[in-house]
């Protein structure tokens, strides 16, 4: 008689209760282990992994069971038996002997970053060097990307020099021409696949023995000054509106933006330092306010580099006119930028209360001769100095009571 063997089909749950914690614990150092094993937890289950994602405290079993109504005391059961069996939740032992339930530290720590985007408890933001760079023009980008890929070559064991000089004969080959990887170092191969990645050449495998150096690496050597300055002058030759390269933008003297793109990517940029007013499906209308800018400027991007922006991807009918943008606009950029720098804050300690005025003088005068004095009222007799030269004034103010 043949016995029967039933097949039995496992969900993801049902294989990851089989592992040990120990096993499951470095599974859970991936976040996006942690995000798939989420996903597929039951809606309940999710919800009280939510409500415990950021707690750094165990939390009482009874006040837990009270998320849920008497009725629902089975789903309760249910969500809390996937959840141990997952070792997602951790049982420990409270002061007074009560029983609570914590959040298994590893998958918490790595389900934040999975839902965060970044290191556990930061949300991704952009610095004001990310924004400066963001209004670069493209070849100012690639030169500053490369640069600083440069300045570490040295401490990857690359050659500085080799990888120089190849980077320069790219600049003289030609577009779609194929050339060989024969005869190349292994560190130049190296290089070879970072520029691949970078988008500088193009191989149609990662072994392939021939490469195509791309547009951007021919233009490359040229510059960012010359790229920068021809900017305007080669905005005429691109292609269509859309195609998101230079020549897209009508400033009007109404502060008004049209942007010819279909380019998310551009028409985020475009975003960054204006208000969107209307989205069409090859062009955007914006306007540029003053509290657009500011908030630009309070973002780390300075006036120049808007006027910049917009001058260097200015629309051929623009670059008809001269100047390219009016100055209107530039102007009131300007002093939208003076208006936020008008005001200077200095950190500093307040000395008041002086019995007499030639106190005062003695003080103010070792302050100006130390540096540090910030600020004088001679006939109040007050004066701040700055916090790091707060304790030599202070010294200085002893000893003289001292004498006296």
């Amino acid at each position: 008689m043949k016995l029967r063997v039933q097949l039995q089909c496992k969900n993801l749950h049902g294989y990851l209760k089989e592992l040990s914690p120990d096993v499951l614990d470095r599974l859970y150092n991936h976040p996006a282990t942690c995000l798939a094993v989420y996903r597929e937890l039951p809606s309940l289950a999710k919800n009280y992994v939510m409500r415990m994602l950021f707690l750094d405290q165990p939390l009482p079993q009874a006040a837990v069971a009270l998320w849920v109504k008497k009725d629902s005391q089975r789903d309760h059961d249910e969500c809390v038996s996937v959840l141990a069996g997952l070792s997602l939740w951790h049982s420990r032992q409270l002061q007074g002997g009560l029983q609570g339930y914590t959040l298994n530290p590893v998958f918490k720590d790595n389900l934040r970053i999975a839902l965060l985007g970044g290191e556990a408890g930061e949300a991704p933001y952009i610095t004001s060097a990310g924004f400066q760079f963001l209004l670069l023009d493209t070849a100012s980008q690639l030169w500053y990307f490369t640069l600083q890929y440069l300045k570490t070559a040295q401490s990857r064991g690359m050659d500085l020099v080799e990888i120089l000089s190849f980077l320069f004969q790219l600049s003289f080959s030609t577009l779609g021409r194929d050339y060989s990887v024969e005869g190349m170092s292994e560190s130049l191969l190296t290089f070879l696949q970072h520029l691949r990645e970078f988008g500088l050449v193009f191989q149609r495998k990662r072994k392939s023995r021939r490469y195509y150096p791309t547009r951007l690496a021919i233009t490359l050597a040229a510059g960012v000054t010359t790229s920068t300055s021809c900017a305007s002058s080669c905005s005429n030759l691109t292609s269509t509106p859309g195609s998101g390269d230079a020549g897209f933008i009508v400033v009007e003297t109404n502060y008004r933006i049209y942007a010819y793109t279909n380019s998310e990517l551009q028409i985020a940029l475009v975003a960054l330092f204006s208000e969107m007013l209307y989205h069409f499906p090859n062009v955007v209308v914006a306007q540029v306010t003053r509290e657009s800018v500011q908030q630009a400027i309070a973002n780390g991007i300075t006036a120049q580099q808007i006027i910049h922006f917009l001058r260097t991807r200015a629309h051929p009918v623009m670059l008809k006119q001269t100047p390219v943008l009016p100055p209107t606009i530039t102007d009131q950029i300007r002093l939208w930028e003076l208006e936020r720098d008008r005001l200077q804050f200095t950190e500093g300690v307040l000395y008041n209360q002086f019995l007499s005025q030639a106190d005062f003088e003695v003080l103010r005068d070792r302050a100006q001769g130390l540096g540090c004095l910030v600020w004088q009222d001679v006939a109040h007799r007050v004066m701040v100095v700055t916090s790091q030269g707060h304790s030599e004034v202070k010294r200085f103010w002893k000893r003289q009571k001292s004498h006296t």
